[in-house]
C-alpha cells in the first residue's frame, strides 16, 4: 500500500480549520502593515541557494532536494524563502518602487533532514521580508509584525532572543577572534565544529551537542567587537523595542543557521512544556541581494513554521474557529422526491446557502443519522407525498423540532432561518 513519503504529510479536512486560521491571520496582519503577497515557484535554480550561503552550512550540503531537468539544468526544490523572494526582487526591477518593498509568503518548502514534531521534508512557511531600507526601524517593524501575528493567534507568555553580529566591517575581525578561541581546543569539538572552524566560525556558537554548547559559552562576545555603525543600529533596535514595550532577551550565541546574515538576527519562542523552541526566526541580511547577482540592497525579514505554529497552538489549547460546512441536508425518500431534491439542491447553492444531499437508496432513518453527523442545522425532508402536494418538511437538528413548509417558501424560509 502506497504511503506519504517519510517526512510529509497530508492535511486532512478535519485539520484545515487551523490551517486556515493560521494564514488567514498571517495575511491580517501583513494588510496592517503595508506587506504585500509574493509567490515565487516550488523549485529554483541551484545556484540561486548555493550563492545565498556561499559560507557553507547544512542546509546546501546536506538538506535541499537536487535535480536535473531534461535539459541539464540543475535545480532544487525551494529550501527556504529568503533568496527567491530576493531574487524576484532582482528580477521584477522591484528597486525602482518606492523603499522599502514589504513582501510575504505563505507556501510548501523542502528540506530533506530527521522528521521531527512540527518539522517535515515539506513543510510549510509563513514569512515576511522589506528589502531596500537600512533603518533599525525596519528591523523593530518585522519582530513587531511577528510578535503581532503570534498574539492574534492566541499564543502569549512568548520570549524574543536578540544578537547582532556585526556587519562586513567588524565582523571578520570577531570571526578570527573566534576562531583563535577554538583552535586551542580544535581536538575537544565535534566534528561538524572542526568544519565549521574553517569554513564557517559564527556556527560554532550555534552547535547544539553538549561540550560545544560549553565552549560557546566561553567564546569572545560579538556585542564587545561591533564597529561604530553597528553599535549605534543595535542600540536604536534595543531602545525602539523598549519604547513599544516588547520584552527581550539578549543571547550572544545567536547567530541564525544561515550564512547570509548581518547586524540584527532574532527569535521568538513561545512557552513550552519540557523547555522551549523557536517558532519565528530571521534578521537582517544586507549583503544578500549583492550575493545573488543584484546591486547591494539591505534586507530584513523573518520566516515561521505553520506546522509548528499549529503544534503549539494544540498545546496551549487553543482551537481554530470553525470552518462552517453546509447547513442544509436534504433527505428523500422515493423517485419524484430524488428528482425533487436535485433542482431543490442547485436552487439553494445559487441563494448561497450550502447544501448536502442525500446519495443512494438509503432508509430514512439512516439519511437522518448522516444528517446529525454532518452537523447541519436544518434538514429537509422529501417524499413522494410532499413533492405531490409542493410541501417539504424541515427539521432543525439543533431544536429538534420540524414543520411543514410550502414548497414556494422554503428557499425564503431557509434564508430567514
Amino acid at each position: 500500500m502506497y504511503r506519504a513519503p517519510r517526512g510529509t504529510v497530508d492535511i486532512l479536512p478535519a485539520e484545515q480549520a487551523y490551517w486556515a486560521f493560521v494564514q488567514s491571520r498571517a495575511a491580517e496582519v501583513c494588510r496592517l502593515y503595508g506587506y504585500e503577497r509574493l509567490d515565487t515557484p516550488v523549485f529554483e535554480d541551484y545556484g540561486l541557494f548555493a550563492r545565498s550561503d556561499a559560507g557553507g552550512t547544512d542546509l546546501v550540503e546536506k538538506e535541499m532536494y537536487v535535480f536535473e531537468d531534461r535539459s541539464g539544468q540543475k535545480l532544487t526544490l525551494r529550501a527556504e524563502n529568503t533568496a527567491p523572494v530576493c531574487r524576484a526582487y532582482v528580477e521584477h526591477g522591484m528597486s525602482n518602487l518606492p523603499q522599502p518593498v514589504r513582501l510575504y509568503y505563505l507556501g510548501p518548502t523542502f528540506r530533506y533532514e530527521r522528521p521531527q514534531a512540527g518539522r517535515y521534508r515539506q513543510h510549510h512557511q509563513f514569512g515576511c521580508e522589506a528589502l531596500g531600507d537600512p533603518s533599525a526601524s525596519l528591523d523593530v517593524e518585522v519582530i513587531e509584525l511577528a510578535i503581532g501575528f503570534l498574539t492574534s493567534l492566541g499564543l502569549r507568555q512568548l520570549t524574543v532572543l536578540l544578537n547582532s553580529i556585526g556587519c562586513r566591517q567588524c565582523q571578520p575581525q570577531y570571526v578570527e577572534l573566534l576562531r583563535t578561541h577554538y583552535e586551542a581546543i580544535s581536538s575537544e569539538v565535534c566534528d561538524d565544529c572542526r568544519v565549521r572552524m574553517v569554513r564557517n566560525p559564527l556556527r560554532l556558537l550555534d552547535c547544539k551537542e553538549p561540550v560545544c554548547r560549553t565552549f560557546a559559552d566561553e567564546a569572545p562576545r560579538i556585542s564587545e567587537h561591533l564597529c561604530p555603525d553597528c553599535e549605534v543600529h543595535f542600540r536604536e533596535v534595543q531602545e525602539q523595542l523598549q519604547v513599544l514595550g516588547i520584552g527581550f532577551t539578549f543571547n550572544h550565541k545567536l547567530v541564525r543557521g544561515l550564512d547570509y546574515y548581518t547586524r540584527t538576527v532574532f527569535e521568538i519562542l513561545p512557552k513550552r512544556e519540557g523547555g522551549q523552541s523557536a517558532i519565528v526566526g530571521g534578521g537582517r541580511y544586507d549583503g544578500l541581494i549583492e550575493q545573488i547577482g543584484g546591486r547591494s540592497t539591505p534586507g530584513v525579514g523573518f520566516a515561521t513554521g505553520i506546522e509548528r505554529i499549529i503544534l503549539n497552538l494544540k498545546e496551549q489549547g487553543i482551537e481554530a474557529p470553525p470552518l462552517g460546512g453546509p447547513a442544509v441536508y436534504i433527505a428523500h425518500l422515493g423517485d419524484a422526491a430524488r428528482l425533487a431534491a436535485v433542482t431543490l439542491s442547485r436552487e439553494l447553492r445559487d441563494l448561497q446557502i450550502g447544501v448536502i444531499a442525500s446519495t443512494g437508496g438509503k432508509s430514512l432513518k439512516s439519511q437522518l443519522r448522516q444528517a446529525n453527523s454532518l452537523g447541519v442545522r436544518y434538514t429537509v425532508i422529501l417524499g413522494d407525498d410532499e413533492v405531490a402536494r409542493n410541501e417539504a418538511m424541515v427539521r432543525d437538528m439543533t431544536a429538534n423540532v420540524q414543520a411543514t413548509v410550502p414548497r414556494a417558501s422554503l428557499s425564503d424560509h431557509l434564508r430567514r432561518c
